[in-house]
């Protein structure tokens, strides 16, 4: 296994990886296997490592814990919202009952008031 080092022309960063050479039988050709291994710091020379797309496993740790923060506070206010619409729609039909209630007593009374004329 050896390590190479590929700068990318569009960014300016340099990329580590690490290459493994082998005999493909079935083509007859040698091909290789790479593992991105992280970036190239230019100032120290150190090797930062990253997730395999460009950007670090710290960044992507935390991204992913608020992420499911985020995801939990917005199940949260759907539930809350839930129970508000089932408040709500529970007392609609009451306010439909005592509607229709009213509108049967007021046909009664207009049908009496009718009759005496």
């Amino acid at each position: 296994m050896t390590l190479l080092k590929q700068k990318d022309k569009r960014t300016g960063i340099t990329y580590v990886y690490e290459s493994e050479s082998y005999w493909d039988k079935e083509k007859r050709q040698p091909r290789s296997k790479r593992k991105l291994i992280g970036k190239l710091d230019e100032e120290t020379g150190e090797i930062v490592k990253t997730d395999g797309r460009g950007k670090k496993r710290t960044e992507k740790k935390k991204a992913a814990s608020e992420d499911s923060a985020l995801c939990e506070e917005l199940k949260q206010r759907v539930r809350e919202k839930d129970i508000i619409i089932h408040q709500l729609t529970s007392q609609n039909k009451a306010l439909e009952k005592e509607r229709s209630a009213i509108l049967r007593e007021i046909s009664i009374i207009l049908e009496k008031y009718e009759g005496k004329r």
